[in-house]
């Protein structure tokens, strides 16, 4: 994963029941059933009476004052509805699948305000069609359960995605004024547990280079059991390259550069994911790439590895209160034992910890990493783009990026208002590390530009002695 990239906040899963509980709803069906006997059984006693006393039965009234009675029956029970149903508060919402769902920051938002307050039927509806619209389900309907807490429920949430689903996002489009327009945009399939996805790419941001083309996946998202997951990636692009990048090649070549510049890349990647705990999880796979170098008559190149991915997310939710932390360590290992030319590790660990109460939020940020080896120009590390150094230009810092990196960033935001600190540094072992400043302001509809349905425009400036050039980033996913 490229530094500073922030995945997609999965939706919470902490609180999610595991085993059989009884289900609220059918005590407050149960309450509304022996009221009804009773109301009946009081409507008959007078008619009884009258026919043991040979008096005439009494008038049940017209059509109308029937209709008219029925009514009031009706608006007796809703009155009984709510007084049972302000019994109880929302103790929690969760999953039933206890998927990863990728939700806007409005849904996130809106399940955080019910939790803790007096369960309403009407509310839950709406979230659960906000929610159904957000992941183009099927459909998606909530039931109840009994809270670890006297007269409290967990709300549990099921998601029928139904025989067959498509689905078009934009995961990523942003624009940089230094380095243009970045974008990706993907097409899924979804049947049953298996999911095809096919997107199209056309990056200048996250790496050295620019890299265009199309990549393909498929999931398998239970293999047996829900805690093991099947991928398979296939990546090709075509590679474009900064006159800065190109210039530093030719003139000063880094010792621990593995390839210099490529015209294409061709990628063959499989890989498992096991869900070890809720919050943890890790994916083991293999990468199998094949480097096109510049010139035709000049021999590829492979970049064959071992991947491994730990990954952790938690949640925490109070009454006012939201605390998230998200960790990952990655490792990328080329080994000659899978036929490579270029041998290398590539280590990288990265922690993002969010807190927000109320309309206030504040989101650290720290990334790390460390290449042994000579490894590509697609697996060393930058600064300096539109989520990492913001308002440095990537190319002034290293145009080759390097082989060590520490990163740190702190946001804080008022509601939509956003003022953020980015420090950092990138270079090569046995050089020296020189780090960088910048700070920016803007507008955003989440704490990233990586989670779905937020926005961000800022302009950010780089903190250094003599002339400032501001720099203007603009993004959307959705």
């Amino acid at each position: 994963m490229p530094p500073g990239h922030t995945p997609c906040t999965p939706v919470p899963t902490t609180h999610t029941t595991t085993t059989p509980t009884r289900r609220v709803f059918n005590k407050i069906h149960l309450a509304f059933e022996l009221l009804n006997h009773a109301r009946m059984k009081f409507a008959l006693i007078p008619i009884l009476a009258s026919a043991l006393a040979g008096q005439s039965l009494p008038s049940l009234g017209s059509p109308a004052d029937l209709e008219k009675a029925s009514q009031n029956l009706g608006s007796e029970e809703r009155a009984t509805d709510l007084n049972v149903n302000s019994r109880y508060f929302i103790e929690s919402i969760s999953f039933t699948d206890a998927r990863p769902y990728k939700l806007s920051s409005f849904a996130l938002a809106e399940m955080h305000r019910l939790v803790g307050a007096k369960l309403n039927s009407d509310a839950l509806n709406r979230l659960a069609e906000r929610i159904c619209g957000e992941l183009r389900a099927h459909d998606v309907t909530f039931k109840l359960a009994r809270g670890g807490e006297p007269d409290s429920v967990k709300v549990l949430l099921e998601v029928d995605k139904g025989p067959g689903k498509f689905d078009f996002s934009v995961p990523t489009f942003v624009y940089n004024t230094r380095q243009g327009w970045s974008g990706v945009a993907e097409a899924a399939a979804t049947f049953g547990p298996n999911v095809i996805t096919v997107g199209g790419v056309s990056d200048g941001d996250t790496l050295t280079e620019r890299m265009e083309g199309v990549r393909a996946r498929y999931d398998r998202l239970s293999l047996g059991s829900d805690r093991v997951r099947f991928a398979f990636q296939l990546d090709a692009y075509r590679d474009q390259y900064n006159r800065a990048t190109l210039d530093a090649l030719d003139h000063d070549p880094s010792s621990s550069l593995g390839a210099g510049a490529y015209r294409s890349r061709l990628n063959f990647e499989p890989s498992a994911t096991f869900v070890l705990a809720k919050p943890l999880t890790l994916t083991v796979g293999l990468s199998f790439e094949q480097l096109q170098p510049e010139f035709p008559a000049a021999q590829s190149e492979s970049a064959n590895a071992v991947i491994n991915t730990l990954h952790y997310h938690q949640r925490w939710d109070s009454d006012a209160t939201i605390e998230e932390l998200d960790a990952g360590y990655s490792l990328r290992a080329a080994t000659r034992t899978l036929g490579t030319d270029l041998a290398y590790s590539r280590h990288a660990v990265n922690v993002r910890y969010g807190y927000t109460h109320d309309n206030q939020s504040v989101e650290v940020k720290l990334v790390a990493g460390v290449i042994y080896g000579r490894a590509p120009l697609f697996e060393r590390f930058i600064l300096g783009n539109s989520s990492t150094l913001r308002g440095w230009n990537k190319y002034d810092l290293d145009p080759l990026g390097g082989n060590r990196l520490a990163y740190a960033s702190v946001t804080y935001g008022y509601r939509i208002m956003r003022v953020f600190y980015d420090t950092g540094s990138v270079w090569d072992q046995g050089k020296p590390a020189s780090a960088k400043h910048s700070a920016g302001i803007g507008v955003s509809g989440g704490l990233g530009i990586f989670q779905k349905g937020a926005f961000l425009l800022a302009v950010a400036f780089p903190l250094r002695q003599g002339h400032t050039d501001p720099v203007l980033i603009a993004g959307m996913n959705f």
